[in-house]
C-alpha cells in the first residue's frame, strides 16, 4: 500500500527554511495566565524549544529564528533525503512535544510546518521579512494591550489597529508614555539560536598533556541587528554560509 501514500516521495533540495507556527496559541494566554503584551515565561519556553530543535532533534538546522509563536529553521543539508512529509511532520511534532514539556502543559500543544525553498539572496529577503513581521507583531501587541486595558474589547481593538501605519502605532503608544523603539530588542527583532564552536582547555590522561579541545555550544542571541541594514544583511549571509 506504500504506492497509495500521497506525496510520500515528494522531496526538496537545500537550502530551505522550515517555518513552524503555533496552532491556536491565543488560548495559551488564558490557560497559563501569560502576561501581555509579552511574557518572559512563554518567550523562554520558545527559546528552549528552538535550542532543542537545533541541538537535539536530529534535524540539525544551521540556526533557528523565533518570535511570538513562530520558529524558522534554516537548512543547508537536509535530513530524510529531503523528503517534505518527513521534514515537516518531524519538525512540527518535535516542537509540539518540546513546548508541551517546557510549559508542563497537561494538554497537548501543536504546530504546523511548511517548507520555503530559498537561495542566498532570497534567504536574506526571508529573514528581513520575518523580522519585519516580528516588529509589526510587537507594535500590535503593545497597542492592542493598551486599548484593551482602557476598556476596548479584543475584536474592536484589532479592528481599530488593522491597516494603521507603524508611525500611527508609535504615536498611539507615545501618548501613553511608551517609546516602542526602547522596548527590549528581542521583542522588536526576534531571537536567534545556533550552534557555536568554543575552545576549552582540557587534559589528556593518556599523554598527560594539557590540550585545547573544540566543543559545540548552543548560543542564544537576543540583541540582533536590523536585518534590512547592510550590517544586518552581512550578518545573515555569514549565518547561512556557516561562517559565524
Amino acid at each position: 500500500m506504500e504506492s497509495c501514500e500521497i506525496f510520500a516521495n515528494l522531496a526538496t533540495i537545500p537550502p530551505i527554511f522550515v517555518r513552524l507556527d503555533g496552532r491556536a496559541f491565543h488560548r495559551l494566554t488564558q490557560k497559563f495566565g501569560f502576561l501581555k503584551p509579552y511574557d518572559n515565561r512563554f518567550c523562554k519556553a520558545m527559546v528552549e524549544v528552538s535550542k532543542d530543535l537545533v541541538a537535539q532533534s536530529g534535524l540539525s538546522p544551521v540556526f533557528a529564528f523565533t518570535f511570538s509563536d513562530e520558529i524558522s529553521l534554516f537548512f543547508n543539508d537536509l535530513p530524510f533525503s529531503g523528503r517534505v512529509e518527513k521534514i515537516d511532520s518531524v519538525a512540527a511534532s518535535f516542537a509540539a512535544s518540546a513546548l508541551t514539556l517546557a510549559l508542563s502543559s497537561a494538554e497537548p500543544l501543536s504546530f504546523d510546518a511548511r517548507i520555503v525553498q530559498t537561495n542566498t539572496e532570497s534567504a536574506v529577503e526571508y529573514m528581513i521579512n520575518r523580522q519585519h513581521e516580528a516588529w509589526r507583531n510587537h507594535l500590535n501587541a503593545y497597542c492592542q494591550h493598551a486599548l484593551i486595558e482602557e476598556g476596548m474589547d479584543a475584536n474592536s481593538a484589532a479592528a481599530y489597529l488593522k491597516g494603521k501605519p507603524a508611525q500611527d502605532l508609535h504615536e498611539l503608544m507615545h501618548k501613553r508614555g511608551v517609546n516602542l523603539a526602547k522596548t527590549p530588542a528581542w521583542q522588536r527583532r526576534g531571537i536567534l539560536i545556533m550552534k557555536k564552536e568554543i575552545e576549552k582547555d582540557g587534559f589528556n590522561p593518556v599523554t598527560q598533556e594539557h590540550v585545547t579541545v573544540t566543543r559545540n555550544k548552543v548560543a542564544v542571541n537576543c540583541d540582533l541587528p536590523l536585518f534590512s541594514t547592510p550590517e544586518g544583511q552581512e550578518f545573515i549571509r555569514s549565518l547561512i554560509s556557516g561562517k559565524r
